[in-house]
């Protein structure tokens, strides 16, 4: 039955996400922007399109693009993220202290 596939599929993946990187990302960006539902609003998305391509895909990219490399990219992806995230916030301390 579908209604018991989405219900499992949300209670797994809602699961999935508490204190998950997504989760804390969304959590720092919203505590130094005072734009709570903006926040809300791009994480939403991102975790809406991220899944549908999860669906979409189905682990068939893994037929053309090696594990290792789909760990690589993602990898990388994260380390770039974090880096931005380590300098946004020692500019703005920076910035803070200046004033």
């Amino acid at each position: 039955m579908i209604i018991s596939l989405l219900i499992s599929t949300f209670i797994t993946v809602f699961i999935a996400e508490l204190g998950d990187k997504t989760q804390l990302a969304t959590l720092t960006i919203s505590g130094t922007s005072n734009r709570p539902l903006a926040v809300f609003l791009g994480s939403a998305f991102a975790l809406v399109l991220a899944s549908l391509l999860g669906a979409l895909a189905g682990g068939s990219i893994s037929n053309f693009i090696p594990e290792v490399i789909l760990k690589s990219i993602a990898s990388v992806t994260f380390l770039i993220i974090g880096i931005k995230l380590l300098i946004n916030t020692f500019s703005a301390e920076s910035n803070d202290n200046q004033n």
